[in-house]
């Protein structure tokens, strides 16, 4: 290889398709592998980088998060025992299990699907402003925190939906600035 650039040092070597050199290590009857691999590597990252799966992905890992802090927080919460005794009474110990574990399964749910919904939301908005502006920088971010944030508080009304917008905004401006977009300390 390095004979042919000390020849020609501006040409660079051309290959028929199929011809490529092999890496160290590989013999002919490994090519077709090879190639097989790289063609499901490329399905692969061009799934990867829709923007269906780019949702699909956000509010799955959104709704499993927000079901775990439902979780959490229903582990810790504090509740009156005698308010408990009250709404128990004439239940043995499988049945109260029961009914608690029911309502830590209506919680999982209910804050997994509000978590799910926004993380859907955001990244949807995000990905389709990514690939019509071709750019990847911090108003992407910023400009879909405002229109999810929106989307999100429409219901309450017009006031309700803009102050929504400019402070799912400002959110998504913090997180992209303080944690996405910070250079790297020098290691010296």
């Amino acid at each position: 290889m390095s004979n042919l650039f000390a020849k020609r040092p501006c040409e660079i070597p051309i290959w028929a398709p199929g011809k490529e050199p092999l890496p160290p290590g590989f013999t002919e009857e490994d090519r077709t592998a090879m190639v097989q691999q790289q063609q499901y590597s490329k399905y692969a990252s061009m799934a990867m980088e829709s923007c269906a799966v780019k949702t699909v992905m956000a509010g799955t890992m959104g709704f499993g998060i927000g079901a775990f802090f439902s979780l959490m927080s229903a582990s810790l919460a504090y509740e009156d025992p005698l308010l408990r005794q009250q709404t128990q009474a004439g239940m043995n110990t499988t049945q109260k299990a029961g009914q608690i574990f029911k309502e830590m399964g209506r919680g999982m749910l209910s804050s997994g699907k509000g978590f799910g919904k926004v993380g859907a939301l955001f990244a949807g908005i995000e990905c389709c402003i990514e690939g019509y502006r071709a750019k990847n920088d911090i108003w992407n971010s910023v400009s879909s925190g405002f229109l999810a944030g929106g989307v999100l508080a429409r219901n309450a009304g017009p006031k309700a939906a803009l102050g929504g917008g400019l402070a799912f905004a400002a959110f998504s401006a913090a997180i992209d600035l303080l944690f996405l977009r910070r250079e790297p300390a020098d290691e010296d």
